[in-house]
């Protein structure tokens, strides 16, 4: 497997330096991608970075995932308009563990001579005296240099601490020491990166003389032009503390038709034949979703595992497929919530629930679902109304049956409206 050829049919090239092909060619290499631990989560846009480590691996090469706990306690000024606000060490060393757990999903370990490792530049910085550095980094790039680079230039209007100015010759040293202790030539990374990375190898060529290489992919956004990622809520987590499994299986599955084409392409393993053959058949009958619902199943369970997967599916038929009264029952409660979320709440008494209640008068004075009693009258006469999925009729009673989880009931009037029910 050709290492680039495969990042360029996957519309993941931007840009490599001269000879980085070749280098690949020729013999295994190793090769990194930073990530800085801002957060105890990766989100879906650190995925992109990911997966070019997994196509490298799989083309025969050595993959670093760099977790940058010192360059964490500075911050990247690169596509930033303002400083970004520092963490303190110790929550850089709690994101630090949970980011490692995560990368443990995506790429080999433990076997092979290109099994991948995690390294952390904290180890190899925090020793450093501001003189040493100063003498040891510092004396080799001048600073007409860094001015040049766009991540510098766009900042000098608004403002750019030394603190980040110098982010680029930490990154430049990590290079320098995975170089050195790790015989590492390639640095990859989004396009924005493009300038941090080029320091990095330019450091290396003053100091050493040794030759390395750089590669960037595109920044990945929406057809329309906003943020890959962003939701209302949002960015999209991997932790499922902060982006539940059914949001991160909807995420996907509510891509529009132009970006999946581009989005199984960069977030599966799945082969050029098999997806040509996928956008094919998704062409011919677009109203299936197949490609949607392909990607979705790939990245969910990669992420959160079949279980979790089969869950989201089953509670996404809930709100727009044939759900079920047993389903409503068996899908845990936050993944009931979540379904639900944004979705009209009435509260209604414990008491009165267990008892029993009138339909007519549980939809129109407990809940409000209904303006009048007559009005509940003519939903329930025109079969409008369903309990927990089950159309119900006038003799029906809301009693302690109908909670689930037990404590809530879910009316749906028509095939859209939704309204959730609590007993308190």
């Amino acid at each position: 497997m050709n290492f680039v050829e495969e990042l360029k049919w996957r519309g993941m090239l931007h840009d490599f330096m001269p000879g980085t092909e070749e280098q690949l060619q020729k013999k295994m290499t190793t090769a990194y991608v930073g990530i800085d631990p801002t957060a105890d989560s990766l989100h879906i846009g650190h995925l992109v970075s990911i997966m070019m480590l997994k196509h490298l691996q799989r083309a025969g090469h050595k993959p670093l995932a760099l977790v940058g706990g010192a360059t964490g306690m500075i911050g990247d000024p690169s596509g930033k308009s303002e400083e970004r606000s520092l963490l303190t060490e110790e929550e850089l060393r709690r994101n630090e563990e949970a980011i490692k757990k995560q990368l443990l999903r995506f790429l080999e370990f433990d076997k092979g001579e290109n099994r991948a490792e995690i390294v952390n530049n904290y180890d190899w910085m925090k020793g450093f005296s501001f003189l040493g550095f100063l003498r040891e980094v510092g004396k080799h790039l001048t600073v007409n240099y860094m001015m040049a680079k766009d991540s510098v230039k766009k900042r000098l209007e608004t403002g750019l601490s030394f603190t980040e100015f110098t982010y680029q010759l930490v990154q430049g040293y990590d290079y320098l020491f995975l170089y050195q202790h790790k015989n590492c030539k390639l640095q990859m990374g989004g396009s924005d990166q493009w300038g941090n990375i080029t320091t990095g190898a330019e450091l290396i060529r003053r100091k050493t003389g040794g030759e390395v290489y750089a590669l960037t992919c595109p920044l990945i956004t929406k057809a329309d032009g906003n943020k890959f990622g962003k939701t209302e809520q949002g960015n999209v987590w991997l932790d499922p503390r902060y982006t539940s499994p059914y949001h991160f299986y909807q995420f996907w599955l509510n891509c529009s038709d132009v970006d999946t084409e581009r989005y199984i392409k960069i977030f599966t393993l799945l082969s050029k034949e098999e997806i040509e053959s996928l956008i094919k058949q998704h062409r011919e009958a677009p109203h299936q979703r197949l490609l949607q619902k392909t990607l979705a199943e790939d990245i969910t369970v990669r992420v959160h595992g079949r279980e979790a997967y089969d869950t989201a599916v089953e509670a996404s038929g809930i709100l727009f497929g044939k759900g079920t009264t047993e389903a409503l029952h068996k899908i845990p409660e936050d993944v009931f919530l979540a379904v639900f979320e944004g979705v009209p709440l009435f509260e209604v008494s414990r008491d009165e629930a267990l008892q029993g209640m009138d339909l007519t008068a549980f939809l129109a004075e407990k809940t409000g679902i209904a303006k009048s009693k007559g009005e509940a009258r003519r939903m329930l006469k025109e079969g409008s109304v369903s309990i927990n999925k089950q159309k119900v009729t006038e003799e029906t009673k809301v009693d302690a049956s109908h909670l689930i989880n037990d404590k809530y009931v879910v009316v749906q009037r028509g095939k859209k409206n939704y309204f959730l029910v609590k007993a308190l």
